[in-house]
């Protein structure tokens, strides 16, 4: 492994102090029952909320589970020790509510009145068409 040299640790140093500068950080987090929410001030002065049934391993927590919300790592992560549940605040302002594969399988259960008529409509022809066999 190669010595880390002076300039390349103060490099490092300062991309840490832009990225606590730049970078949301939570200051306080709870879980608002009569909203539903999971509303986390950030350090900033601003708020974020979001729905925790849309976040990987909350989907089904109860409201006192979603209540004992701590926040991790300087303020960049969001932790629930009963659930085992762990969530990165910039992901979760980024939109991303879980992993890629959890991501993946819930973007397929979107609902909509469009989306319904294009399924009744698919299935009023006989459903989805078989592959051909070659």
């Amino acid at each position: 492994m190669a010595d880390l040299t002076d300039a390349a640790i103060d490099a490092a140093l300062e991309r840490g102090r832009m990225a606590r500068a730049n970078e949301p950080r939570a200051a306080a987090a709870r879980y608002d029952r009569a909203s539903g929410r999971v509303i986390v001030d950030l350090e900033n002065g601003c708020t974020f909320a979001f729905p925790p049934r849309l976040a990987q391993g909350l989907e089904g927590a109860t409201d006192d589970q979603l209540a004992a919300v701590e926040i991790l790592g300087r303020g960049y992560g969001l932790h629930w020790e009963e659930l085992d549940a762990d969530l990165s605040l910039p992901g979760l302002m980024a939109g991303i509510f879980g992993t890629k594969a959890w991501m993946a399988r819930r973007a397929g259960q979107t609902t909509s009145a469009a989306k319904a008529a294009a399924a009744r409509a698919n299935g009023a022809k006989g459903g989805r068409p078989r592959k051909a066999m070659q």
